[in-house]
């Protein structure tokens, strides 16, 4: 088990990417710090299955990633409990279909803060221990809309951009220190986030269920076929390893060959 010793903490863990993320660092032997909202029943139960299945120890933090302060204390429940993060995933994210001119202003204000904001606040607590230990791994979930846009997300589709920025100017600044910073960039992957775009888009562009899935969401993907949240948290756990050293600053695309034309 290639990670073990090793702490991750994944953001927006309790369900989707982030749950697979969490799994597949437990299945290579780390401990792991889950957060997200949910049901508290459902979180526990999750929880307690990582833990039974991969002989590791998995705690739960309810941090807001809206709430600087929140997401600090979240780091240090890492550090204070297993005595190092080594391995962070900002993964949270949040969503809203709409017209720019019709886009609330605090739906823009949630989705900045949690999609971007909370990836600056969480490195910005973790990379002291990091450079302190001389090793550590900051992967970031971009996406497709990273690279490329599309319409009617606008506040979605300026944050992956800020995330890849943000990616590339930490990589250089820790790029002595053996720390990597990376992103990777899903097209679209079946989860409870993507899933709860379709009421708006079937809405927005007067489509049904089915059209919104063949001709939005995988008409861009020429395999066409969802990425699944366990090929993403694969390649996340291959960035941990030594293998990966060299790889930092990178924007991975995971995407079917969406942003290949």
């Amino acid at each position: 088990m290639a990670l073990t010793s090793k702490t991750a903490l994944v953001t927006g863990s309790t369900s989707g990417i982030g749950l697979a993320y969490a799994r597949a660092f437990a299945a290579e032997g780390a401990n792991v710090v889950i957060n997200g909202f949910g049901e508290a029943s459902a979180i526990e139960a999750e929880r307690q299955r990582i833990e039974s299945e991969f002989g590791v120890k998995a705690i739960y933090s309810a941090a807001d990633m809206a709430k600087p302060d929140e997401i600090a204390a979240m780091v240090k429940l890492a550090e204070d409990t297993f005595g190092a993060l080594d391995i962070l995933v900002n993964n949270a994210g949040v969503q809203f279909v709409s017209p720019v001119d019709e886009l609330p202003i605090e739906k823009w204000d949630q989705i900045i803060a949690i999609n971007l904001s909370s990836a600056f606040h969480a490195m910005r607590a973790a990379i002291p221990g990091m450079r302190t230990r001389g090793w550590g791994r900051i992967i970031s979930t971009a996406s497709a809309h990273s690279l490329v846009a599309s319409p009617f997300k606008s506040a979605y589709v300026a944050a992956k951009h800020g995330i890849a920025g943000l990616t590339k100017t930490v990589a250089l600044e820790l790029a002595t220190h053996k720390i990597t910073v990376n992103c990777i960039s899903p097209g679209y992957v079946w989860t409870p986030l993507v899933e709860a775009q379709i009421p708006n888009t079937m809405r927005i562009r007067n489509m049904t269920k089915e059209q919104v899935i063949a001709d939005v969401m995988l008409a861009g993907q020429p395999t066409k076929e969802f990425v699944t949240s366990e090929q993403v948290a694969a390649l996340a756990v291959f960035l941990c390893q030594d293998a990966a050293a060299q790889i930092t600053g990178a924007n991975l695309s995971m995407d079917g060959g969406w942003t290949a034309a």
